[in-house]
């Protein structure tokens, strides 16, 4: 696993300390080459590793990528699917059968919908939301095609509802789908690591690679700090550190110095929109030793 994971959500307006300032950010990166120079700043420092989310312009960052394969020949990315917001706004509009058919179609050629479909069988028809599940992570993938992955990510907001409803197959089947399929790991998002933890042991999932906040606030920390510290003690897992300055709630040193010391965490992502922001960062992670 990278020690230092480079993450998206600046570039898409998302912030978790103000909602101007998510939209400020995104107004900034409206152009996608305002995008590609912080991700140059950060792979010129030394990070390699980048997370993504499936967001539509995330396919013009890996055309560029593929296209320029010398500049990035150590690149590893920790694609995150599904991004809810676009499955929301085309359900809305189309419904369930025609938001699946509008990704499907998207950025495909009548052979791929077909591979994809044939792959799947009738799920479409007889609605196995397993079939129909790989069929939508293999139509989401497509961006990443000949880019080397680090991992696969279940983004929160569907792993945790997932979780909620105790449905261990989604799990197993994703698992091994990601596996099987891009040969690197699956990963899970979410909320509450805890509980993630132990669902994933009842699934079958061995040393689950989980990603959740980890800070000294306890911010995005279900149920609590000290659960998570024992969960991190016992393991069983491998870590990947987000909201680790819990949207600026704290310091930078005192954020890492946490991370560092509290232990069991493999890897830390971060964000930033500027080149001296990413310095001052990676300068903090190596004082505090984590890199």
């Amino acid at each position: 696993m990278d020690r230092i994971i480079f993450g998206d959500n600046q570039f898409f307006g998302v912030s978790h300390m103000s909602e101007d300032r998510g939209m400020e950010r995104m107004r900034r990166f409206q152009d996608t080459a305002e995008i590609i120079k912080v991700i140059d700043a950060a792979y010129d420092c030394g990070i390699h590793a980048f997370t993504f989310s499936t967001h539509d312009r995330v396919a013009q960052i890996c055309d560029h990528f593929r296209a320029n394969p010398r500049r990035y020949a150590d690149l590893r990315l920790y694609p995150v699917l599904p991004y809810a917001q676009k499955y929301a706004h085309l359900v809305n509009e189309k419904g369930v059968v025609g938001a699946i058919s509008d990704v499907l179609l998207a950025d495909n050629s009548v052979s791929n919908v077909f591979g994809m479909l044939l792959r799947g069988s009738m799920a479409l028809l007889t609605q196995d939301p397993i079939k129909v599940m790989t069929i939508l992570v293999d139509a989401e993938m497509k961006m990443f095609r000949e880019l080397s992955l680090g991992a696969v990510f279940l983004q929160n907001n569907l792993a945790d509802l997932v979780l909620g409803l105790g449905i261990e197959e989604v799990f197993a089947a994703f698992t091994q789908h990601i596996e099987t399929r891009y040969n690197t790991r699956a990963g899970f998002m979410t909320l509450n690591m805890p509980q993630m933890a132990e669902f994933l042991k009842g699934a079958a999932v061995q040393r689950p690679l989980i990603c959740a906040a980890i800070n000294k606030v306890g911010f995005q920390m279900n149920p609590d700090i000290a659960t998570y510290e024992k969960t991190l003690r016992s393991n069983s897992i491998d870590a990947m550190a987000m909201s680790v300055m819990a949207a600026g709630a704290v310091p930078p040193r005192e954020a890492f110095e946490y991370v560092a010391k509290v232990g069991g965490v493999a890897s830390i992502i971060f964000g930033a929109s500027t080149r001296s922001h990413i310095e001052h960062t990676q300068h903090v992670l190596s004082d505090v030793g984590w890199c």
